[in-house]
């Protein structure tokens, strides 16, 4: 349970971060669900907090190809 708690977090807090830089990106994007898996599988390769999380999700997402973020 701990670790979804931290997931969640993570992926929201790097949602809205990258959101804040790139508005045309729609909030139900499907880039949000690739992310929320990639932070997922990293949290079970390595148990991370949330900040430690967010911050490879945004790299995660700023990693994306153009097309399909």
């Amino acid at each position: 349970m701990v670790n979804e708690i931290a997931v969640r977090r993570a992926a929201e807090t790097a949602w809205t971060v990258y959101r804040s830089t790139h508005p045309e990106v729609d909030a139900q994007d499907s880039c949000r669900c690739l992310l929320e898996r990639h932070l997922h599988r990293r949290w079970e390769e390595r148990e991370s907090d949330a900040e430690e999380l967010a911050g490879f999700g945004l790299a995660y997402l700023h990693g994306l190809p153009t097309d399909e973020c």
